[in-house]
């Protein structure tokens, strides 16, 4: 079985969850991960888990730029621009991209451009003028559209719980409008003390009170 080639683009929470996730799945090869911070740290930060506790595969080392899980290597790369990363020599299938910069399709087709065959965004798409194609899939919503592009978002983690419900509700009565309110985890973007926030005053209080 030839397998899908993996690369990610910051290795942030959602990066090395999904490395987490996908490290188990044999039809997946983690390749390649991006991220500007230390191997050191990055080795360190997959190992131990202030939330989760230790990973199993916890047989984690570094060794010049590459992170080493179960003797199974991954090459890390630093690199800003995700146009200049080699994603063609290491035939890259599907990038995903977790920095959180790179959220609207024209941004994440630097991927595409840079040898990548396929670009899946793990945050909500965003800002994006219709230049280039993409789609927002959500699983039990709209799965069908997978494969109609190149660049999808995997929206976010409040739209995949309430979609399957809100597809049912207006598939079976018709919807008009609608509320939600959401009882949401603290984000990396949360300060921990107050703070200035230039967008929302609000977002700048003290997560976790």
């Amino acid at each position: 079985m030839r397998k899908i080639k993996v690369g990610i683009n910051g290795f942030g929470r959602i990066g090395r969850a999904f490395l987490k996730v996908a490290w188990d799945r044999p039809e997946i090869e983690i390749v390649a991960v991006n991220d500007l911070g230390s191997v050191e740290n990055m080795a360190y930060l997959l190992k131990y888990d202030t939330a989760y506790g230790k990973w199993k595969h916890n047989n984690i080392k570094h060794e010049g730029e590459y992170l080493i899980i179960d003797d199974k290597k991954i090459k890390v790369l630093a690199e800003k621009d995700p146009n200049k990363l080699p994603w063609k020599d290491l035939n890259i299938d599907v990038i995903v991209e977790s920095t959180g910069l790179f959220v609207t399709y024209a941004g994440a087709k630097a991927h595409l451009d840079a040898g990548a065959k396929k670009v899946v965004i793990s945050a909500p798409e965003k800002g994006s003028d219709g230049s280039v194609a993409g789609e927002t899939i959500l699983l039990g919503v709209n799965e069908d559209k997978f494969g109609t592009c190149d660049i999808t978002s995997n929206a976010s983690c409040t739209t995949n719980a309430a979609s399957p419900l809100i597809a049912i509700l207006d598939e079976t009565l018709g919807i008009e409008k609608a509320i939600l309110n959401t009882v949401h985890a603290l984000t990396n973007s949360q300060p921990t003390v107050d703070s200035i926030n230039k967008h929302n005053m609000r977002e700048g209080r003290a997560g976790g009170h």
